[in-house]
């Protein structure tokens, strides 16, 4: 199956048990089509961003890790205090073949997440904030789990954006003083494949 078609599934999920099956029928699959036959190159530049507000001794957390690719270049980087979190149980299996990761976890994005407050110096989620994924509630656990003056650096497709409730949410969290934003990036194209439509921004939000 092509990767347009398997996002398309994804884009089309109404369940998050819906989301968890797709995933676990690409886990294995994943990096090969993704990274071999579409040159993602998503986690590149979220980790170009990072490094530029965030030191290598942070503690990290990937959140919507899938198959640990943000957390490899992350480690390539000179990033060792990394924890990953995702949905699918199978795509966090290829996660720690990768050995990047100090903890994987099993959790769902727009939940409750058992982490203490002010747990994390920074907080990555790539690919995660699309059709069918993760709400904009996330950000309520996310921002509550990211250390003060600590980060939360984000992908977002266009168009997407332009469509979904994270503008108004992301507007909500700044004027109730949570967070702050610090830094758009120019749009880019994740995959070699993406239609003008498929563009991506980067998100830095620095917590308050």
């Amino acid at each position: 199956m092509s990767v347009e078609n398997r996002q398309s599934k994804l884009y089309s999920s109404q369940t998050n048990e819906e989301l968890v099956a797709y995933y676990s029928e690409w886990a294995k699959e994943y990096d090969r089509e993704l990274v071999g036959d579409c040159n993602y190159i998503a986690p590149q530049q979220a980790v170009k961003v990072l490094s530029q507000f965030v030191p290598q001794n942070a503690r990290i957390l990937d959140a919507g890790c899938g198959t640990g690719l943000v957390g490899e270049v992350l480690h390539q980087n000179g990033y060792s205090n990394l924890e990953g979190m995702d949905i699918s149980a199978e795509m966090l299996a290829q996660a720690r073949q990768k050995n990047v990761y100090t903890l994987l976890h099993q959790k769902v994005m727009g939940e409750p997440l058992d982490f203490p407050s002010d747990s994390f110096d920074a907080i990555t989620i790539v690919g995660v904030f699309t059709y069918g994924h993760a709400p904009s509630s996330s950000f309520d656990e996310l921002i509550r789990i990211c250390k003060p003056k600590g980060y939360v650096i984000f992908t977002m497709r266009m168009d997407f954006y332009e469509q979904s409730d994270f503008s108004q949410k992301l507007t909500e969290l700044e004027e109730d003083s949570k967070c702050k934003l610090v830094e758009i990036s120019d749009q880019f194209s994740p995959l070699s494949l993406s239609k003008p439509g498929g563009y991506y921004q980067l998100w830095v939000y620095q917590v308050s």
